[in-house]
């Protein structure tokens, strides 16, 4: 499970990341990133952690696939927290094929968006 000081909550902050980010689309879901870098923070004080949130609609399927999907994206975007800049905001949206897809799935595409988000490679 994604800790509660990692998790997008507020809805400014869902509309930051959609924005004004950078994006980068997979076959099952779309991933929005807008770096912390430039966020300001009091000198002396730590930069605010890295923080996703997942959008998941009606479209990706029934409550329980709908559920089972945000579940998945949350556990596998514990182990990239890490990974990211602190301070940065992530949106995580699935798309329809996200309800079909496996676990495995899932990984390879997060993995590959943020890759292409991280790299700064080619829109």
């Amino acid at each position: 499970m994604l800790p509660t000081e990692n998790r997008l909550r507020r809805r400014e902050d869902f509309a930051t990341a959609v924005r004004r980010g950078r994006r980068a689309g997979r076959p099952s879901l779309v991933v929005h990133f807008r770096s912390g870098a430039t966020d300001p923070h009091a000198p002396g004080e730590s930069a605010p952690p890295t923080r996703a949130g997942f959008v998941v609609s009606k479209a990706v399927g029934g409550a329980v696939v709908r559920n089972k999907v945000k579940r998945r994206l949350r556990h596998l975007m514990r182990d990239r927290v890490p990974l990211l800049p602190p301070g940065s905001l992530v949106v995580v949206r699935a798309l329809p094929p996200a309800g079909d897809a496996d676990h495995a799935q899932l990984a390879r595409d997060l993995d590959a968006a943020l890759e292409r988000l991280l790299g700064g490679g080619a829109r």
